[in-house]
């Protein structure tokens, strides 16, 4: 079947010149063929993503425009505006791509709506509450390494599609034949019918100003003298946060050269992931030579931002997701109150295996907080149920531990670009009252006790991969542990069995142990991982660590 696929499209007149010489350089490797035509990338709640390349198992043009052929069936039964709002970032034809979704979309007399220059995820998605858009398109793989590429399709409230709209595209892009099922249309010949159009200013002003508005001393940024290094990972967000530490009167920024213009290549850091420390490194050393508080990195879709913060010793600490998470919540919780903007009955969002601080921080605020599923279309879910109920005012900030934060309910994605306004707020705000950020860590830590959040990732690589993973998960339910070394399981909970958790259905285990340890095994829905997520509380870091290490290596020969 594979070698019959692989043979149509060598004899199909290609339009990418690259797609047929890769095509004639596996000619003889049956191992290589089999790779790229024995399975298709499978369209779900994320969309899809995959290496670039021929075949239907990359990404390409053809693999686009099926996509993009089988959102189009299903646009065309929702009624509403019929149309769709498209954005990309710097990665390798992102921006061919967004024209290819586009030309198809305009070619089944769909409206589109597209940045006339790379945007971040929280842009596509704004733009599609905007314009009242049926569904919305993002071109980006975020954090992966340079040779992948991706496709994330998003429902008409801005957040990732559902999974009943995910199953009613993938049927239909199964119906449609990838080489000839999908109509194309030119692209200026979209432009011409009135079909395609650019985002326009009032759009993108409307962005900024909804963004500024989750500020929670509004001014306090223009005084504060604030030094900063900012490095964009060659990816979309140099142009919103720059606007944006620009109209926070924030002007002593210095970029990292390396990494301040687009560039999918990401030549400084092969995985532009602000969770890990290569990525960062470049701009730490920056931060270092010019004496700068902060150092800001977000990813190339923008949608996540890493720092690390000048230590009163003069050093510099790089902050995790966790860290910042509860961080951000105590900054937004304590400053709203102090200046009487606290809504009634607050409500913050977090995923389940991000940090448990937060929920004491939560608490001592009088906040109500919600824990979700892994994914940010599950917090989007909480503000479109606030919404729903008239009642959005309610929340004031959402978090995965995996960098991602969004405060203000203009969006239903992570958003960097807010993060980025907050944590300078946040950083000028301490320092206006002689502490710092770390100073305000170490308190919280004093408060709430020492929690060390850590995680691993266990990479199950080719075809083989995803059933290996299956197999892993499918014998910690079959055969659930006891104890993980000397500490004892004293709670287990499927998260696939929604009577006992009441949230939806997800393939995600969570054990609570003797003292009060959590670790959470998942595997991941968009790269062939298993995650395993710790959660250890001491009276220090090192005696949070030890504990961490211990079970960490008995969770090993599990997941081997």
């Amino acid at each position: 079947m594979y070698l019959d696929d692989y043979k149509r499209w060598s004899e199909f007149q290609l339009e990418d010149p690259a797609l047929t010489a890769e095509l004639e350089s596996i000619a003889n490797n049956e191992e290589e063929i089999k790779e790229r035509f024995a399975v298709a990338l499978k369209f779900g709640t994320a969309g899809l993503r995959g290496v670039l390349g021929a075949g239907s198992n990359r990404m390409n043009i053809y693999v686009i425009r099926q996509a993009t052929q089988g959102l189009a069936n299903w646009v065309k039964t929702q009624g509403g505006n019929q149309l769709v709002a498209v954005s990309y970032d710097s990665r390798i034809n992102s921006d061919v791509f967004a024209k290819e979704t586009a030309k198809v979309l305009a070619a089944n007399g769909i409206k589109v709506r597209i940045y006339d220059a790379l945007m971040p995820v929280p842009a596509l998605s704004f733009a599609t509450r905007y314009y009242e858009a049926n569904a919305g398109v993002m071109v980006t793989a975020s954090h992966n390494p340079a040779k992948y590429n991706g496709y994330k399709a998003y429902g008409p409230d801005g957040c990732q599609m559902t999974d009943e709209a995910a199953n009613v595209v993938y049927a239909e892009i199964q119906k449609t034949d990838i080489l000839t099922g999908a109509k194309i249309m030119d692209f200026e010949e979209g432009i011409k019918e009135g079909l395609i159009e650019y985002v326009g200013d009032d759009c993108k002003e409307a962005l900024y100003e909804a963004i500024e508005k989750c500020s929670v001393r509004p001014g306090l940024c223009k005084t504060a003298g604030l030094k900063l290094v900012y490095s964009p990972l060659n990816g979309s967000g140099l142009v919103p946060v720059m606007r944006i530490l620009d109209d926070l009167g924030i002007d002593d920024v210095t970029i990292v050269p390396e990494q301040k213009y687009p560039d999918g290549n990401f030549p400084t850091c092969p995985y532009p992931n602000p969770e890990i420390f290569e990525a960062l490194r470049l701009g730490l050393e920056l931060a270092e030579k010019e004496g700068a508080d902060l150092m800001l990195a977000t990813d190339p879709d923008a949608d996540r931002v890493g720092i690390a913060m000048k230590c009163p010793d003069g050093t510099y600490e790089l902050v995790s997701g966790n860290e910042m998470g509860a961080l951000l919540l105590d900054y937004i919780c304590a400053g709203r109150i102090e200046q009487g903007t606290m809504p009634e009955k607050p409500v913050a969002v977090k995923s389940i295996v991000s940090t448990p601080l937060a929920d004491a921080i939560a608490e001592n605020y009088g906040v109500e907080l919600r824990n979700v599923l892994t994914g940010f279309k599950w917090i989007g879910d909480q503000i479109a149920q606030l919404e729903a109920a008239g009642e959005v005012d309610r929340f004031i900030f959402g978090f995965e531990e995996s960098y991602g934060y969004l405060a203000g309910p203009y969006v239903r994605d992570k958003d960097a670009v807010v993060g980025s306004m907050l944590i300078c707020e946040m950083a000028a705000y301490y320092r206006s009252i002689g502490s710092s950020i770390k100073q305000r860590l170490e308190e919280l830590y004093a408060k709430y006790g020492r929690y060390l959040n850590k995680v691993d990732s266990f990479e199950f690589p080719g075809l083989s991969g995803m059933d290996k993973m299956a197999g892993i998960m499918e014998n910690l339910r079959q055969n659930p542990p006891t104890a993980f070394g000397e500490y004892k399981v004293v709670k287990a909970l499927d998260y696939k069995k929604s009577e006992e958790t009441g949230l939806p259905a997800a393939n995600v285990l969570i054990y609570t142990l003797e003292g009060g340890a959590t670790v959470i095994v998942r595997p991941s829905g968009t790269e062939p991982k298993i995650k395993t997520y710790f959660t250890t509380l001491g009276k220090d870091l090192a005696e949070a660590q030890a504990q961490k290490d211990a079970l960490a290596e008995a969770l090993k020969p599990l997941l081997s």
